[in-house]
């Protein structure tokens, strides 16, 4: 499969103009033109720390904050899937069990994954590879959604001195871990997936 690289073109990430490949700036909108960014995989990594640093105490800290009368309860992720399976809400707890472990512990896998095979090859083909790619970024708008099932609930669930329920801390780290778990997943250039088992700056001084 020969891709606009080994054709010796050069895209535009802004306008997506094409340009012969050593162009300096793109002659339809004067942006930069690069073919690779020799520091792709340093912000994946940077990005992709800051988001496992993020959800360890997503997962310590209290998701939600309940209050009555007569207690106060705190439940962490996975202790309130524990709470609501024993009370019988088997679908609503897996669904949280999917969306806030499942999920985000699967996109942090194949992220390292798909970036240590960038930089040391793997046995995976490069279409199976890509397509990992695909799937971590088509599910990333779905990992808000224990943080709009907390938003829902303090809405909703405010009768003033009888009960409240409020955010905890976790939802927080959480949402900041999904955020930089998505930064880190755009900043990978899935086009090096199919340039070959070496650095992006290798191949950019092989370029020079």
């Amino acid at each position: 499969m020969r891709t606009a690289r080994d054709m010796g073109l050069v895209g535009c990430t802004r306008c997506m103009a094409v340009a012969p490949l050593g162009t300096a700036r793109c002659s339809r909108c004067g942006s930069a033109l690069q073919s690779r960014d020799p520091m792709a995989l340093q912000k994946v990594w940077a990005w992709w720390l800051l988001g496992l640093g993020c959800y360890i105490p997503a997962n310590l800290f209290p998701m939600l904050e309940t209050r009555t009368l007569v207690s106060t309860q705190s439940d962490t992720i996975v202790g309130g899937a524990v709470t609501l399976a024993e009370h019988g809400n088997w679908g609503v707890a897996l669904i949280i069990l999917v969306a806030s472990v499942v999920i985000p512990v699967a996109k942090f896998l194949v992220l390292a994954a798909l970036a240590f095979g960038v930089w040391r090859g793997s046995r995976l083909s490069k279409a199976r590879r890509h397509l990992l790619y695909e799937i971590v970024e088509y599910i990333g708008r779905w990992s808000m959604i224990d943080v709009f099932v907390v938003a829902i609930l303090s809405s909703l669930v405010q009768l003033q001195a009888l009960a409240t329920i409020t955010p905890g801390r976790a939802s927080l780290f959480f949402a900041l871990s999904v955020v930089f778990t998505m930064l880190s997943a755009q900043s990978f250039d899935s086009r090096m997936i199919w340039d070959g088992t070496r650095r992006p700056e290798d191949q950019e001084d092989s370029q020079t």
